[in-house]
């Protein structure tokens, strides 16, 4: 019960995290039925190409064996081991393409579906796999449904063209075991080619269903809940809690580092209680003067403290507060625009100081 309310509330495709770490562990979609499929293709494709040719030096090699045995020797043990060496070479010769073919389409039809890459995970050993009640739900699972329901076609419809056509050959192919072997093989390469053909496209049919099932059941299998969706963004993109936190601290951090540097202001201009911008102007640092800090309501009235605290003179100019306090932040030279203004003030500074002493 619990099991099947838990994917009725998977309603959310999966990410892709989710499927990036379930390929990692190597749970990605394979359809098995492609590859016999592929496997189908090499067969017939040896059957057609290489069996006939083979088969044919295989014939000879047999009728001269048997028809003029006087040239083979078979008295010592090496003439016993030339015999089998040349006919072991014959029958290489004839399955070696089948191996090769069988070989090709299999990896092919697997890196086709999926790249290959190497999991421990797959072969790392887990007691599910050999746990009877796991192996009971997978036998009455969907998924043990569409492996029994393939199954059971392939052998309905292997069984049916399996009878029909060697109903339809019986007669003749009693004929030709009573003609020449070569005649034998040829007949039944041909009625091989017969089935292989309607196998292929059984197989075929069963192997697209397949495909496209596989991969389906594959994504519904990944699918998430929407709570596995709100934690794995907080697992990417930060607890917001904590996230708003360590922003707090960081502003917190940068409020003190700005407060320790109005001490070193040259002047602070105010609007008398809701902004205050602090002023560094000495001409060996820049050439420009530097806002040092800037503060607005209990942090304009904290910098003015510190300014008074200090000796440093404060001028209040609204306008002109204002308008520094939203166009320059702190650490950066003020813009051309205030150059006037603010040297006034400065001169003023200079003027109030009869030796001209420059702030340290």
């Amino acid at each position: 019960m619990a099991e099947g309310e838990d994917k009725e509330s998977k309603t959310e495709d999966p990410s892709e995290k989710k499927i990036r770490d379930a390929a990692e562990k190597g749970n990605i979609p394979f359809s098995r039925e492609v590859t016999v499929f592929a496997s189908s293709v090499a067969f017939y494709i040896y059957l057609v190409f290489f069996v006939p040719s083979g088969i044919a030096r295989i014939t000879e090699t047999l009728k001269d064996l048997f028809e003029q045995p006087d040239q083979w020797q078979i008295e010592t043990g090496p003439d016993v081991f030339s015999l089998i060496t040349h006919l072991g070479w014959e029958m290489g010769t004839l399955l070696l393409p089948a191996f090769a073919l069988f070989f090709a389409f299999g990896i092919g039809s697997s890196v086709a579906q999926n790249l290959p890459s190497f999991v421990l995970e797959r072969i790392r050993p887990q007691a599910s796999r050999i746990s009877p009640a796991k192996g009971w739900n997978r036998m009455f699972s969907a998924t043990g449904a569409v492996e029994f329901g393939k199954s059971l076609f392939k052998i309905v419809i292997v069984s049916a063209i399996m009878y029909f056509t060697l109903k339809k050959e019986f007669y003749g192919a009693i004929d030709a075991m009573f003609s020449d072997p070569q005649v034998i093989f040829v007949k039944l390469a041909a009625i091989m080619k017969r089935i292989m053909m309607v196998i292929l496209l059984s197989t075929a049919f069963v192997a697209i269903a397949d495909f496209f099932w596989t991969r389906h059941h594959w994504f519904t299998e990944l699918r998430m809940t929407k709570q596995e969706v709100k934690d794995e963004f907080k697992q990417s993109q930060g607890d917001p809690i904590i996230k708003s936190r360590q922003r707090s601290i960081a502003r917190d951090r940068a409020r003190r580092r700005m407060m320790g540097n109005v001490p070193r202001a040259t002047l602070v201009i105010a609007n008398p209680t809701h902004f205050a911008v602090a002023l560094r102007y000495v001409r060996e640092e820049n050439d420009a003067p530097v806002v040092v800090a800037k503060g607005q309501d209990l942090i304009a009235l904290k910098i003015r403290e510190i300014a008074e605290s200090n000796g440093i003179p404060v001028f209040e100019d609204p306008p002109l507060a204002r308008t520094m306090f939203a166009q320059v932040s702190v650490d950066s030279v003020i813009p051309s625009v205030f150059y006037k203004a603010v040297a006034e003030l400065i001169h003023r500074v200079y003027a109030s100081q009869p030796q001209n002493r420059r702030v340290q």
